[in-house]
């Protein structure tokens, strides 16, 4: 099987070269970048299976670096490192593309947790490439990365998309808070329910709040289902 090939952009080298050391146990192929400038170089140019993402970087910090490479490259999974833990911080990084976030300081056991789920997913999203879906007047083109509602385009952002996806793929299914967290942020629900309610009140306003029928309901107690009711 072919290593994986881990980009790491982090200023702080003891905490780079601990990540790489430890990566590199697991057999993966890693490189280190010091600062923004050159990570999102390094990321654009190179064939990683995944990025590692720090936040607060010179040059250019981890915001403007996920949103470079979000530009050209939709698939490769970014996972963001960050002291900063508040709803506000998660949000943005999802919004310029983060896939999933891990508050320093973290247990190694943990990143590579995320960091193996995140590979995973990679797979899965191949295999559903050039699939398209629709529910009333809605679809997804989950290869060209677009959403209607009728004629009218919606724009969503990665996290948005991500979410919407899982919605329309268990459509007619009740989904907990807990199931959307592990599909979506790979994360406990209790961590990420705050961001979670969020990101259900950001869908519906972009494809529910001027449409009808409404699509996104809520199961009180149990979570939410996506369906023409």
């Amino acid at each position: 099987m072919k290593s994986k090939k881990i980009l790491i952009i982090e200023d702080d080298q003891r905490i780079a070269e601990t990540i790489s050391k430890g990566l590199q146990e697991q057999g993966m192929l890693t490189e280190i970048a010091y600062d923004g400038k050159i990570g999102a170089r390094y990321a654009l140019t190179g064939n990683f299976d995944l990025i590692l993402l720090d936040l607060n970087l010179p040059q250019l910090n981890g915001y403007q670096v996920a949103e470079m490479v979000r530009k050209e490259n939709q698939e490769v999974p970014i996972l963001m490192l960050t002291a900063l833990g508040e709803t506000e911080d998660k949000i943005e990084g999802f919004d310029k593309g983060a896939d999933d976030y891990l508050v320093k300081p973290f247990d190694f056991r943990e990143l590579l947790a995320r960091i193996k789920s995140l590979l995973r997913r990679g797979k899965t999203a191949q295999e559903v490439e050039n699939s398209t879906l629709t529910l009333a007047d809605l679809k997804v083109d989950f290869d060209a990365k677009l959403v209607f509602r009728g004629s009218q385009a919606i724009q969503l952002t990665p996290k948005e998309f991500g979410l919407l996806e899982y919605l329309i793929k268990n459509q007619d299914k009740v989904v907990s808070k807990a199931e959307i967290a592990e599909a979506i942020w790979d994360q406990n629900a209790s961590q990420s329910l705050n961001v979670i309610e969020v990101y259900i009140n950001f869908l519906r306003k972009k494809i529910d709040k001027d449409f009808e029928p409404k699509l996104i309901h809520t199961k009180s107690g149990m979570g939410y289902v996506m369906r023409v009711e």
